[in-house]
Formats: C-alpha cells, structure tokens, sequence
C-alpha cells in the first residue's frame, strides 16, 4: 500500500472512534439517563467527566487532523510531500488528544463516579465514594474488583456500571486511535521523504 492510500486508510478509519467517544463524553453527562447532574455539575459530576476527555481530547483534536489526513489521501493537490509531512504533524497532535482522552478516562475508571452513596453507618450524601485516600492505584482496594459496594450508590440508579462501561469505550477507542495516528506520523514522514507513490490523475 502507498503512502496516500495508508493516509486515507487511516483518516476513514478515525473517524468512528472520534464519534464513538464524543458520543460517550456526552452521555457521561446524564448519568443514570437524568439530567439532573448537568444542572448541578460541580456536585454531581466528577472532574475527570467534565474535562470532557472524550469530547476534546479523543474526540475533535483527532477528528479535525484525521479529516486533514484523509484529504491527503485523496488524489489532489495535497497529495504531495508538503501534504503528506503537515498529515504527520497532525498526526502527532491527534496522538497528543487520544492520549488526553486516555489518561482522563483512565483516572475517571479509576476514582470512580460521584453518587449518593449510603455508608455503613447509615448516612448518605452525595460524594466520590470509591476514590482512594493514596497516590498509588491499589488494585485489591478498588470498587472495580468489589461489585458489591456498587448498590451502595443509590442516585443516580446505575451510575457505577455507567460509569465503567463509557470510560472503559473511551479508553479503548483512544487506544486505537493512538495506534492509528502513530502509523501515520510514520506513514507521512515517509510520503516526505520518498512522495505519495499515486499517479496523477
């Protein structure tokens, strides 16, 4: 495969993963399908939700370079040398974003989300209930290996599992997408140093 047709590979390839986690950031901001959360956002969301991780990060600062990328591809004027080195540039800040996206869905995983939690001595309040009191991830300690402690989060209903499932999609599309963009930073150092190999047409 030449180096235009491996760029406009990768911009179509893209652009799912950008939706899927853009669409995930967004829901994140209706736990439990209410959109109670968003009128109080500071108390009933977390941070890692409203750094919109997914939104920005693995969503639009991969979105636009990927759409740069696929022209590239296209058997026009920007299927050039200069083309192909400003689509690894691109692809570099899209590599930038996905990791963005990553390392906020990662800590987002790993706090967990904020709920009305009702601790052993009976009282409740909205707080951030799985979040460690250490530095370090201590996996024998984590909610996630602990699926009973999650029905202690009565509000919003679900918000645990809804919690997981997103970030863990976020986490994974980003993964990818970092693959991809890496590929590209390679694929269009390489379609500068030697062209794009297509005719011209």
């Amino acid at each position: 495969m030449c180096t235009g047709d491996c760029a406009k590979f990768i911009g179509v390839a893209l652009y799912p993963f950008c939706v899927l986690c853009i669409v995930c950031n967004i829901i994140l901001l209706f736990p439990g399908w209410s959109t109670d959360a968003v009128n109080n956002p500071g108390e009933k969301l977390t941070e890692e939700v409203l750094y919109l991780g997914g939104f920005f990060g693995s969503g639009f600062l991969v979105l636009i370079p990927a759409i740069c990328i696929q022209c590239v591809g296209q058997r026009r004027t920007c299927n050039n040398r200069c083309g192909m080195l400003v689509s690894a540039v691109l692809a570099v800040v899209a590599v930038g974003g996905s990791i963005y996206g990553f390392v906020t869905s990662l800590l987002g995983l790993i706090r967990g989300p904020k709920c009305y939690y009702q601790f052993i001595t009976g009282t409740q309040r909205w707080t951030t209930p799985f979040k460690l009191d250490t530095e370090f991830i201590d996996l024998d300690r984590s909610y996630l290996f602990h699926r009973e402690v999650w029905t202690r989060c009565t509000m919003p209903e679900g918000v645990v599992e809804f919690n997981v499932i997103l970030f863990a999609t976020i986490m994974i599309a980003s993964v990818i997408q970092i693959v991809l963009c890496l590929i590209q930073v390679i694929n269009g150092f390489f379609g500068f140093l030697c062209g794009t190999c297509q005719r011209k047409v």
